[in-house]
């Protein structure tokens, strides 16, 4: 109950208590002698209306009792909703406090949302980047392909020119041993040539010999021709001259010879063994 009922309250009380007053013996404005002058000519009935009276007294002072006690309720009752209405005032309070802190955040929330907004559209912007970066490496990756083929290719076609190679070396190979056989045959024809060459000239040295025999031969026949027709005389010298010679062409010519002939054998015994290996090597091949 708030302050203006109570005082409603109050002001109602206080004429009944004044009432109550004016009806107590002690404030009825009658004296005690007119009391009993009255009780004595009245008797019986004013007696029973005294006691009447009494009783509404007792009735009244219990009312206003009542009505006391009801008061003090109702300033209790007052008491607590005026503390109710000061919690609800707190309450209102902290509501106004807590929608305060709630726009707060709602700010807050609005801010944190631009921000994820914003923070979004980055995150598109790099998402696209990605993307894009994502098709680069895919054409990266497709050119590293190509470039991949392409070097397997190469490497295929230089596996077959290894190939080629090879065959190409062990033909080379098999050209340079028939070359290096061939240069073989080269030099031992060579040697066997010098070898020829050397007989050819032992035999012109034989022939050179023999023709030195035959010019001492014929000096000395000369002379000895010239020493039986002339005699002993001047003349004899040249004839023991020619003799001398003969003698000497004679024995040069016979040394020659026989050194030629040793030789000759000699050349004769290397061109077998020349002829010999040729043979086995027409039997080889």
């Amino acid at each position: 109950m708030t302050a203006p009922q109570r005082t409603r309250t109050n002001e109602s009380v206080e004429p009944e208590t004044s009432d109550a007053a004016a009806c107590s013996p002690g404030s009825s404005g009658i004296p005690p002698e007119g009391l009993q002058v009255i009780g004595t000519d009245a008797g019986e009935p004013l007696v029973r209306l005294a006691q009447d009276r009494n009783e509404v007294l007792k009735r009244m002072a219990e009312t206003d009792a009542k009505a006391l006690g009801f008061t003090s309720a109702t300033a209790g009752h007052t008491e607590r909703q005026t503390a109710m209405a000061l919690e609800r005032t707190a309450h209102a309070r902290e509501q106004t406090r807590l929608s305060t802190r709630s726009a707060e955040l709602a700010g807050i929330n609005t801010d944190l949302a631009r921000e994820r907004t914003g923070l979004a559209g980055q995150r598109t912007d790099m998402a696209v980047a990605r993307t894009e970066m994502a098709r680069r490496r895919t054409s990266l990756a497709e050119g590293r392909t190509g470039l991949a083929q392409l070097r397997t290719r190469m490497a295929e076609e230089r596996t077959d020119f290894a190939r080629e190679r090879t065959s190409l070396a062990h033909e080379r190979t098999s050209y340079s041993v028939e070359r290096t056989d061939l240069a073989k045959e080269r030099n031992e024809l060579a040697t066997a040539r010098t070898h020829l060459s050397n007989k050819r000239t032992e035999l012109a040295r034989e022939r050179t010999c023999l023709a030195m025999v035959r010019t001492g031969l014929a000096l000395l026949t000369f002379g000895l021709a010239l020493f039986r027709f002339s005699g002993l005389n001047w003349w004899s010298m040249f004839d023991l001259g020619l003799a001398v010679a003969g003698l000497a062409l004679l024995g040069a010519g016979i040394a020659g010879y026989w050194r030629a002939r040793r030789n000759i054998r000699h050349l004769d015994q290397v061109l077998e063994g020349f002829v010999g290996l040729e043979q086995v090597a027409l039997e080889d091949d």
